[in-house]
């Protein structure tokens, strides 16, 4: 699963808190969110970049992105999926698993 996939690349290039939520029954405009708290700039570039050339091969291609680093906040629209790239205090601001949790569960990846 596409999610699933997402998850492992941001785990492998030391993103934290990772959450994934399954919110297909809720939503009409992707199946999935995966949260991740970002520690710098350069990070959100790189991740992004991790994300794109892992998934452009299988046709998931990257139809928007939103948001800069310098925002604390990037979101990466891949149609099934949904990447939040945060900062720490722009997590805790937005607090999406606190939203979308009352419709969907949320997973947690601790590492």
């Amino acid at each position: 699963m596409l999610a699933n996939r997402a998850v492992d690349i941001l785990s492998e290039h030391l993103a934290l808190d990772l959450a994934l939520i399954d919110v297909a029954k809720a939503s009409s405009f992707t199946d999935y969110f995966v949260i991740a708290t970002v520690q710098s700039p350069l990070q959100f570039n790189a991740l992004t970049g991790y994300l794109e050339q892992a998934f452009q091969p299988e046709g998931h291609v990257l139809r928007r992105a939103e948001g800069t680093p310098e925002s604390g906040w990037v979101l990466l629209d891949f149609f099934d999926i949904i990447v939040h790239l945060f900062t720490a205090e722009k997590r805790e601001y937005y607090r999406l698993e606190e939203l979308w949790g009352k419709l969907a569960p949320v997973v947690r990846f601790l590492g």
